[in-house]
């Protein structure tokens, strides 16, 4: 009850979404005094100004569902809009994901693929089945006592994991790339991961796009976030011409494609002549 909550500071309805910067704050502080000089923690949550406190924020125990990865996008999006730049997911979900079904191997593959074009590639997630006294109805709550299933990227079976090896070279190929996005996020304060509108604001098609983001200025990015997809339609703005590095084909902005998307590939483009194309799967 929002209303009933009383802190140091003041109410809780005024004071709250404070607390969550003042404790980031009082780590890096602390940190700094013991002579710390790359310091970064990852958070549940924050507020305006986190950012100045080396914050990353995470979308915290989400479900192991399709539902929830897509609802990932937009929060990534939005979290990115609010100033703060660095943002991940625990790539899986957290909560009730199982390796050894079908449906459970179809997402964390394409959670893999989400998460390597978010500024913080990570994998995390508390899986089935549960080891320990889970199951055996002598658990007191106390998650000393128990531990999750396998969570490897060789836990999920010879096809997810020929695919998740790929994307793992891959995000080190684009590495300088995101080195520069993050060094312009900390200059300027753009987001690496932003939506379409920001980079092509003249563009109107751009401001109804949802589903899709810019990493940086010259990728963009589709992700795949409903079970059994093996296509999606794509936009591609207005005022580049866009490369397919999956196909290695070159479209002109301003229209929708629809574009295949088997389980290992996501749909994404490069901005024509830029350097990050020299980073394409084919170049592995």
């Amino acid at each position: 009850d929002w209303d009933n909550l009383r802190y140091h500071l003041g109410p809780g309805t005024a004071v709250s979404n404070l607390y969550p910067r003042e404790h980031a704050r009082a780590v890096y502080e602390g940190l700094q005094g013991e002579g710390e000089t790359e310091i970064l923690t990852l958070n549940r949550s924050a507020w305006a100004g986190s950012q100045r406190f080396a914050t990353a924020v995470w979308s915290g125990d989400v479900d192991s569902t399709f539902e929830a990865l897509a609802n990932q996008v937009a929060a990534g999006l939005n979290i990115g809009l609010s100033g703060i730049p660095w943002w991940t997911t625990d790539i899986g979900g957290f909560h009730n994901g199982d390796p050894r079904t079908p449906y459970f191997q179809e997402l964390i593959v394409r959670w893999f693929q989400y998460g390597l074009f978010c500024p913080l590639f990570r994998l995390h997630g508390f899986r089935d089945p549960k080891e320990g006294d889970w199951w055996d109805g002598a658990w007191d709550g106390d998650f000393r006592t128990i531990s999750g299933g396998p969570n490897e990227v060789w836990s999920f079976g010879e096809t997810a994991y020929a695919i998740i090896k790929d994307l793992l070279f891959l995000r080190e190929r684009l590495r300088p790339y995101l080195h520069q996005q993050m060094q312009i996020a900390s200059e300027t304060g753009l987001p690496p991961m932003r939506p379409l509108f920001v980079d092509f604001p003249a563009d109107e098609t751009s401001w109804t796009v949802e589903d899709q983001f810019m990493l940086g200025a010259d990728l963009l990015v589709a992700p795949v976030v409903a079970q059994g997809v093996t296509e999606r339609r794509v936009y591609l703005p207005v005022g580049a011409r866009w490369v397919d590095p999956w196909r290695e084909t070159v479209h002109d902005g301003g229209q929708w494609l629809v574009v295949p998307a088997p389980l290992a590939q996501i749909p994404y483009f490069v901005r024509e002549h830029t350097a990050v194309f020299a980073n394409h799967p084919q170049a592995m």
